[in-house]
């Protein structure tokens, strides 16, 4: 699995998020920012859905590298539970059952489902049954 950019994900199984500590605040931040006063940390797996939107049309190109084939897809804000608030994609839900609160679990999807060798996006879905 090939993130979408170095330095976003841990190496471990199953991945998780890297963030940011600042070595002064202790304020966690994501992404991990690219300077001496931030120390890298992995960020929890588990969170809870603090807001979300639906993505109803193909984002402009550049900056987006997804398929031209366009499928609308929930946009969620993740609070990770004492260290930060994440936005990522959020799948295995219908839109209709997808919750403000509803927990949720780390798993990084394919940008391009349709090639074998596409670049993973952070992503979750629900956890412990929650769809």
């Amino acid at each position: 699995m090939t993130p979408i950019a170095d330095g976003l994900f841990t190496e471990e199984t199953p991945p998780r998020l890297i963030g940011g500590k600042d070595r002064e605040t202790g304020r966690i931040v994501f992404p991990c920012p690219a300077s001496p006063t931030f120390e890298a940390v992995p960020l929890s797996s588990e969170g809870t859905l603090w807001s979300y939107t639906v993505q109803r049309f193909r984002p402009k190109t550049p900056p987006y590298a997804g398929p031209e084939a366009f499928a609308p897809w929930v946009v969620a804000y993740v609070e990770l539970p004492g260290q930060v608030i994440v936005e990522a994609r959020l799948n295995d839900v219908a839109f209709e059952d997808v919750k403000v609160g509803m927990p949720v679990r780390f798993a990084p999807s394919p940008l391009n489902p349709d090639l074998l060798d596409s670049l993973y996006i952070p992503a979750y879905v629900p956890a412990g049954g929650a769809a």
